[in-house]
């Protein structure tokens, strides 16, 4: 009997178990590069900003993102866990410091062309940058993706630093880029899975 249960528990000692979740990062992809794409059209200066940029960046910029985060964590994906999370606050975050001061007049508004908003983007691209050395043992899609982050971030930052709108239009044009290369990143992840093969190169 006893040689019976120790042969089941070294039969149990060999079950592999298989990850039979889905990929979560095409989603988080996908949140942060059609807002990004979205907010720099703006940034470059072919529409104001409006309720349109703010409901994209809460929900699938920021929710999108949050949920992608949670599930990168579920996968043990440190990572993606923290990028996605990150930028899904991000996001939120930025909603909030354009809706805060609308609220109530306690409020001071953080506006572009304003310190404080300019430290906060400045931040944001340190963060980035060494998100960006953590790629370099990814896809080189991803470390594009994370790179042209790192500079929209300096770029805003310094637009905002010294209030030159040049720059701010540089940082658009720049930021829509950025966005579009998350969407390629992230619907060639989803091309490249349904497809069993590598027909986008990543």
């Amino acid at each position: 009997m006893s040689q019976e249960v120790s042969r089941d528990v070294m039969n149990i000692s060999d079950v592999k178990i298989k990850d039979l979740t889905a990929n979560p990062a095409p989603l988080g992809l996908m949140g942060f590069g059609m807002t990004t794409v979205l907010l720099n059209i703006h940034n470059a200066g072919f529409y104001p900003m409006d309720a349109m940029i703010l409901s994209m960046g809460f929900f699938y910029g920021g929710i999108a993102q949050i949920i992608a985060g949670l599930m990168e964590w579920k996968k043990g994906n440190t990572f993606g866990t923290t990028a996605f999370t990150s930028y899904g606050l991000f996001w939120l975050t930025l909603v909030g410091i354009v809706l805060l001061p609308k609220s109530s007049e306690s409020y001071t508004t953080l506006a572009p062309g304003s310190f404080p908003f300019a430290a906060y983007l400045f931040m944001w691209g340190v963060f980035t940058l060494f998100m960006f050395v953590g790629t370099l043992k990814g896809t080189k899609a991803l470390s594009v993706v994370f790179l042209a982050l790192a500079v929209l971030f300096f770029l805003l930052a310094a637009g905002n630093y010294s209030g030159n709108a040049a720059i701010l239009r540089v940082a658009g044009y720049e930021g829509i880029f950025t966005g579009a290369a998350a969407i390629y990143t992230a619907l060639g992840q989803v091309l490249n899975e349904a497809y069993g093969k590598k027909i986008v190169p990543l």
